[in-house]
């Protein structure tokens, strides 16, 4: 797998899934592979018109034309696709498949079985979807962007390419982050030989902090999903042994900004460069990730791992998998501020606990979320999915001899 290219369409405003990318190239230019970009921006998204993006989010001939061009060009050995949607849509897929490139789809949301990607209505979880074609449950309910017309959109797209089986038959090996995400997958029907885990890392090792200024952090997306109102909640409501400081921007800016600088001890730094974060965390007590969303997997863990930084997090979704309730952190009832209180203070309160915490932290990252670790994994799953291509291409080419057989004898 010496020449990879990468597919991804970039969001609007950067995020977790847009460092993973840029990480994961990183990685591989460092240990000799030549990566190759195909990158489109959803800031474009105002240039495309509604009708267009509608019809573009289905089935986009720009970037089937021009991904074959560049497949031609550069030969890759394989394709690895990230977000899809909407601009370079499934169409890419078909392309690989057109130029004989094994294609991965690393799964970062629950976009390909739920219209809003998160599994979550009115700040709970959401099954409703889940196995249905179409997802009808999302269009009644306008779960993307509150729109019953955009939720058909991404609905429509869901089940034309269920009915073709795209998902099946043009993808040859996708990567879960959790195992709890895989498993959410195969209960949504997709094959178990095509979905592999291998979760998020951390690059560069920045060694674990003391702690010292002993704060309680939040650094992610400032959104309802997240959990900020139930962060907020907590601050406002109880009294809390540390202030809380939340690094990030987003659609809730406006609320963080209103609540902070009071007595509460709510602190908004806004975005903060990588290394200020790192430094943030080194010095922090505690990580909070209070999201109301399973979750796919929060890069700010993998680096509060790296940094020794014990969790506390909601129980449910991913989030309980990666956060081991009581060994590098805690868990607590997902939109319960007063839970979330108990949880922060009790453990704050107990200093050996939070010693022992963090360095359970830092083990933790040491043995499962380092580049080197993360390296092998990934080039396993590449391997896996050519395996499947060379598979599937000789199990076409048997059937397609069989059936030119059969049309020989009976003639």
């Amino acid at each position: 797998m010496r020449k990879v290219l990468i597919v991804h369409n970039r969001y609007i405003q950067p995020g977790g899934e847009d460092e993973v990318v840029a990480a994961e190239s990183a990685m591989l230019r460092s240990n000799g592979h030549e990566v190759i970009e195909y990158i489109d921006e959803n800031e474009r998204i105002s240039d495309v018109g509604s009708l267009g993006l509608a019809a573009n989010t289905l089935w986009s001939r720009s970037t089937f034309h021009r991904l074959l061009t560049l497949l031609s060009q550069e030969r890759p050995d394989i394709a690895h696709f990230h977000n899809t949607f909407p601009l370079v849509s499934p169409a890419g897929y078909y392309a690989c498949h057109r130029s004989r490139v094994p294609v991965v789809q690393t799964l970062h949301n629950y976009r390909l079985i739920c219209p809003n990607a998160l599994f979550l209505r009115n700040g709970k979880p959401c099954e409703l979807c889940l196995g249905r074609t179409p997802p009808w449950p999302g269009v009644l309910h306008a779960c993307y962007r509150r729109s019953r017309v955009s939720s058909a959109v991404v609905a429509s797209m869901l089940t034309f390419h269920r009915i073709m089986r795209t998902w099946s038959r043009k993808v040859d090996a996708f990567v879960a982050l959790t195992n709890f995400a895989r498993d959410v997958f195969l209960r949504a029907g997709f094959s178990e030989a095509q979905v592999h885990v291998k979760p998020n890392f951390f690059h560069p090792d920045v060694g674990p902090g003391d702690g010292a200024e002993g704060a309680v952090l939040f650094v992610g997306r400032l959104s309802e999903d997240k959990g900020l109102d139930t962060l907020l909640e907590t601050w406002r409501g109880h009294p809390m042994n540390r202030p809380l400081k939340i690094v990030g921007d987003g659609p809730m800016a406006h609320r963080i900004a209103s609540s902070a600088g009071g007595p509460h001890g709510i602190h908004w730094l806004g975005r903060c460069s990588r290394a200020e974060v790192v430094e943030l965390m080194k010095r922090s007590a505690l990580l909070v990730v209070p999201s109301l969303a399973y979750e796919g997997f929060p890069l700010a863990i993998a680096e509060a791992f790296c940094a020794g930084l014990p969790v506390v997090a909601s129980g449910h979704g991913a989030l309980a998998e990666i956060v081991r309730d009581g060994h590098v952190g805690l868990h607590f009832r997902a939109g319960d501020p007063s839970d979330l209180a108990a949880k922060v203070n009790g453990l704050l309160d107990r200093p050996e606990d939070l010693r022992r915490m963090r360095r359970a932290s830092r083990s933790e990252y040491e043995l499962k979320y380092t580049a080197g670790l993360n390296y092998h994994q990934l080039i396993g799953i590449y391997e896996q999915a050519d395996i499947m291509y060379r598979s599937r291409t000789a199990a076409r080419r048997s059937a397609i001899g069989k059936s030119a057989d059969n049309a020989s004898v009976h003639h």
